[in-house]
């Protein structure tokens, strides 16, 4: 946050990605515009990738709008990408498309909680807060409107440390790796086999 002069004692929200359609990166500049200027977020926000031209355009115009709370880096830094990932607090997925989507796994990792469209790979990593054992944000549609809604009910988790800290833990200690699928599959054939 301090080298990107965002305020590091606000909640912080990044998005990772290629600037793409499929990505929801087209919805990124007006989401920005509805926490910042029209909720009135008590928030940052970063953003680090590169696409479509438009997309970055109207990114740029939003850093001139809100200089105290949005930044961007424009281009693939993969350093940068896992300190953002550790800093931050919220990842926003708006994707239309995600088969899989690695971006949420990263950030679990890292104990930041996702917030992300309830679609493919998203939908089978993120469980919601809602929802027994949930852990994330999870919103129905790629708009503005349920992006932003996600957001608000991720910052108000973020303000119940209590709740925060229990989440991170939970998230920290989920494993979607190889080795528990590989097993997942060994059990099945040794099932089949019997």
């Amino acid at each position: 946050c301090q080298q990107y002069k965002l305020d590091p004692s606000l909640p912080l929200m990044s998005f990772i990605g290629r600037f793409a359609i499929e990505k929801g990166a087209d919805l990124l500049a007006e989401i920005i515009d509805q926490l910042l200027g029209k909720v009135k977020a008590k928030m940052s926000i970063f953003i680090l990738g590169s696409g479509d031209q438009d997309i970055q355009a109207a990114l740029q115009q939003m850093m001139e709008k809100y200089p105290q709370q949005f930044a961007v880096y424009f281009g693939y830094n993969e350093s940068l990408a896992h300190q953002v990932y550790a800093a931050t607090d919220l990842l926003l997925m708006p994707s239309r498309v995600e088969p899989c989507g690695l971006n949420q796994l990263y950030a679990l990792q890292y104990g930041t909680i996702p917030v992300v469209r309830g679609i493919g790979g998203l939908k089978d990593t993120v469980i919601d807060m809602e929802e027994p054992n949930g852990y994330g944000i999870v919103f129905p549609e790629a708009s503005v409107v349920d992006a932003s809604e996600g957001a608000v009910r991720a910052l108000e988790i973020i303000a119940q440390a209590d709740l925060l800290s229990e989440i991170r833990d939970k998230e920290m200690n989920l494993d979607f790796s190889w080795h528990k699928s590989a097993q997942k599959y060994l059990d099945l054939y040794t099932k089949l086999l019997n």
